[in-house]
């Protein structure tokens, strides 16, 4: 089974077939989507300016959608690396039980679903990179009670969503399932009561 870089390197390749090119960045998603599959494909359309049901996009449009998600790997790849030499140094200091944020990265090693949209068609608008920067921000500093991504105060628990954890708070304005540990307890309260944190 070809890795990510195998795959981003027949994106690039203008020697392959078209339609091989852009099956392969979407194969990418199968290694990294912090949206999902779907939710990132769209986004990465949608940023590149072809339609997700385009079979024969501009070569030039794939790579910049490649490129996109190459940055954005990066940052979490780099996040990982710092995430397990934490571990490693709490483990060598002697605290064994790892906290909420590392039970969160459990699910989420790798890159899939970091950022999870349950609806493919509403997800952040800003670059994937950027928005992973905040994620992993908000993972590094006390809760708030407000989405990472987009500052959006209007946060919703839902239900049955298509990823694990499968109940959590959503955006209302972004579309991500937003990481419990970056919320305080109050926040997680209201947004499960059903009400909508408004601003003051």
């Amino acid at each position: 089974m070809a890795g990510f870089r195998s795959l981003a390197r027949q994106v690039r390749d203008p020697r392959c077939d078209l339609a091989l090119r852009r099956y392969s960045l979407r194969k990418c998603l199968e290694r990294f989507a912090p949206y999902g599959h779907r939710a990132t494909w769209d986004h990465l359309c949608s940023r590149a300016g072809f339609g997700p049901e385009d079979r024969s996009p501009d070569p030039a449009r794939l790579v910049a959608a490649l490129e996109e998600l190459e940055e954005a790997r990066s940052v979490w790849l780099a996040y990982e690396v710092e995430f397990a030499e934490r571990r490693r140094k709490e483990k060598h200091d002697g605290l064994r039980r790892p906290g909420s944020v590392d039970d969160w990265h459990r699910l989420t090693w790798g890159g899939f679903g970091v950022a999870w949209c349950d609806d493919p068609r509403v997800h952040p608008r800003e670059p994937l990179a950027e928005v992973l920067r905040r994620l992993i921000s908000a993972l590094e500093r006390e809760p708030g009670a407000e989405c990472p991504v987009c500052g959006g105060e209007r946060l919703v628990w839902k239900y049955e969503l298509d990823h694990e954890p499968s109940t959590g708070p959503v955006c209302a304005d972004c579309g991500i399932l937003v990481p419990r540990p970056v919320l305080t307890p109050e926040a997680l309260a209201d947004a499960r009561r059903g009400r909508l944190l408004m601003s003051a």
